[in-house]
């Protein structure tokens, strides 16, 4: 991916794309292609203190200023790329190239220097380096390196009141105790050059754009404890880094870091075999998402960058193609087993939430996603002593509770479906509340949720059989639910299904989740049906990038997520582009077809046209969400793990037909 000065005609333009590089621990390093910050999350280490949570902003920016020449003859450039209230800083003038392959790299030309810098996060760690190779040209060069530091959680903003710390100076080294929290040093060191003590200053009113779109305070200020100062005698070429952690100093070069950093995520995807670019560009993108959680030892899933934190329904879903398909076998146990020590009531967690809380479980479906994230581990693994031993059991213990009744009114009616919701609860994924304002009441018995447990009790009774334990209920049951969900759930007069069905009506409003439906491994519909559902779907739904929440001929629907909490709720599930739905829509799509040649290439158009959008918004990865009115543009977590695990499993399942 490479990006020219055509991709920075303005500012404005230059902040459109983004990228992101993280640290397998919840940490990560994110900004615009011209480095400028336009988030309150963008900065060179977002470290997370207890992982993959409690993140905060420790390293915001480093600003390059060139003095080419002997004073008094000498011509001062500043690289920096900052927004101010009615001003900006274009750095950018001077930027030459933007490249992100494994890592991004910064190409400036000034007058006869050249100066690169690639940025890089040490795995495993809160550590990031800065790597710059500089060629000067004819006359003395002196290279200022103005770092601007912080201490605040990765969604807040600074004062310059928040900004204490205790502080010691050598060389080429800074170490910064922040007063809010001694049991953290910040280390920043320089491998060349000399540390200036100018006098300490606040960098203020630095201006975020994606905070005035978003309707929040768009203002912060970070802190200048010192620069650093390289001189260059002329015609000198040099290579050096930064290095700024929260542990200890690492004993390798900058830029040995560097390249073992790009290395190991080449090696993530040789394993997977396959020479596709998409394929590997996804594949790179996947390991973003798998993180180390602290708590349990194991790895997690994280829903999305920059803000979300490891959910249960988003690891079910995601788990697929981020771990599967990867062949990251380890991690998909690992993830399974921390998830199945924490089933209570028959309810996978919906959510790990930070330090000092409990879990929270407000979710009917990660439940019965668990089910068939547990049959595709076995698909790729056949590890079924793991599944009888740890998971089986509490398999079970999920069924009855469902079959029973559990917290948040969820339970199996006398037919067979399940209901679940009452009240201002929202439990299926369409689960925005404002206060006591229900969104998208979905109360009674949702197409999705009955279409995931017709695939639970299908597994069940697969597994039953083969461990030799009593699968018949798990069939017989299975049978029901099949034969109350097709009369029930079929909306003649629109050829596709309710929405949800409850005692009092049945909600009409076409909507992506019965594409499930036809998509999950164990299914109910008869294939007329289902081809009726996936031609609806197309029809009214499908929009590029994903699918769209709900129709657009719907009196409810709202086609641009933008503005205020209360404007962008009100529209995530009520018109919105959702990507990740795209992955199921094309496994359905091919299925209908009997994965017919002609259905094969259709389905490779769709997912390809996902490409464009790799190099758009954040780099390489996928974004949560899209408006669902065209142009389409992308929204939310500007990277979101069930966008790239799903996009990715059905590239390489679906299309490559690699199973």
């Amino acid at each position: 991916m490479k990006f020219g000065k055509g991709s920075w005609k303005n500012f404005r333009q230059g902040c459109e794309r983004e990228w992101l590089v993280t640290n397998g621990m919840g940490g990560y390093a994110s900004s615009t292609i011209i480095g400028a910050n336009t988030r309150r999350q963008h900065g060179l280490l977002t470290a997370s203190l207890h992982p993959p949570i409690q993140r905060v902003l420790i390293w915001s920016k480093i600003e390059e200023i060139l003095d080419i020449g002997s004073a008094p003859h000498g011509t001062q450039y500043s690289l920096g790329c900052n927004e101010r209230p009615g001003w900006l800083e274009e750095g950018q003038q001077h930027l030459q190239r933007f490249i992100y392959e494994n890592l991004p790299l910064y190409c400036y030309q000034v007058e006869d220097v050249w100066l690169d810098k690639k940025i890089a996060l040490v795995y495993g760690q809160n550590t990031t380096v800065v790597g710059y190779e500089v060629k000067n040209g004819s006359r003395p060069l002196k290279l200022t390196l103005k770092p601007l530091l912080n201490f605040r959680s990765h969604d807040e903003s600074s004062t310059r009141y928040d900004l204490e710390f205790e502080e010691t100076f050598e060389k080429q080294l800074m170490r910064l105790t922040p007063l809010k929290n001694k049991a953290v040093q910040i280390q920043l060191y320089a491998e060349t050059g000399q540390l200036k003590h100018e006098p300490k200053h606040y960098d203020e009113y630095m201006q975020y754009a994606w905070e005035i779109i978003d309707g929040k305070p768009p203002m912060d200020t970070h802190y200048v404890p010192s620069v650093f100062e390289v001189e260059f005698a002329p015609y000198e070429e040099r290579k050096f880094a930064l290095i700024c952690t929260l542990g200890e100093l690492p004993t390798q070069s900058g830029w040995e870091l560097i390249e073992q950093a790009e290395q190991r995520l080449e090696e993530l995807a040789d394993k997977v075999g396959l020479s596709n670019p998409f394929v590997r560009r996804l594949v790179k993108a996947a390991d973003q998402f798998i993180v180390q959680r602290e708590s349990t030892q194991m790895k997690t899933i994280l829903a999305g960058y920059p803000w979300f934190a490891d959910w249960g329904r988003d690891t079910m879903i995601a788990l697929h193609g981020l771990t599967l398909v990867t062949k990251r076998f380890a991690d998909a146990k690992e993830i399974l087993w921390t998830f199945a020590k924490y089933v209570k009531n028959g309810l996978v967690p919906n959510m790990f939430p930070d330090v000092g809380s409990a879990p929270l479980y407000n979710t009917v479906d990660a439940s019965l996603w668990y089910f068939y994230a547990v049959d595709q581990y076995l698909k790729y693994t056949q590890d079924y002593p793991f599944i009888q031993q740890e998971i089986y059991p509490k398999l079970k213990e999920i069924i009855e509770y469902y079959q029973r009744g559990t917290y948040f009114s969820i339970g199996m009616a006398e037919d067979g479906l399940i209901r679940a919701g009452s009240g201002s609860d929202q439990v299926t994924w369409m689960d925005v509340r404002i206060g006591d304002y229900v969104v998208t009441p979905r109360h009674g018995k949702a197409v999705e949720i009955n279409a995931l447990w017709y695939n639970a009790l299908m597994v069940m009774a697969d597994l039953g059989q083969r461990f030799n334990e009593e699968a018949t209920p798990y069939q017989l049951l299975a049978d029901k639910v099949k034969l109350s969900f097709n009369e029930k759930f079929w909306n003649e007069a629109k050829g596709c299904l309710f929405d949800w069905i409850s005692e009092e009506r049945n909600n009409e409003q076409i909507r992506p989740n019965q594409i499930w439906a036809v998509s999950l491994p164990y299914t109910m519909l008869p294939r007329e049906k289902e081809k009726q559902v996936v031609e609806r779907v197309m029809q009214k739904l499908y929009a590029t990038y994903g699918l769209r929440s709900l129709a657009q001929d719907d009196p409810e629907y709202k086609g641009v997520y933008q503005g205020k909490v209360w404007d962008r709720d009100c529209a995530y599930h009520q018109g919105t582009t959702w990507g990740f739905l795209l992955g199921s829509f094309v496994t359905a799509y091919c299925k209908v077809h009997d994965n017919s040649a002609a259905s094969l290439a259709h389905a490779k158009r769709m997912l390809e046209s996902l490409e464009d959008h790799l190099q758009d918004g954040c780099l390489g990865s996928i974004a949560e969400i899209f408006d669902g009115a065209e142009p389409i543009l992308s929204r939310g977590c500007f990277a979101q793990a069930w966008s790239v695990g799903e996009i990715l499993r059905s590239y390489v399942e679906d299309v490559l037909q690699i199973r």
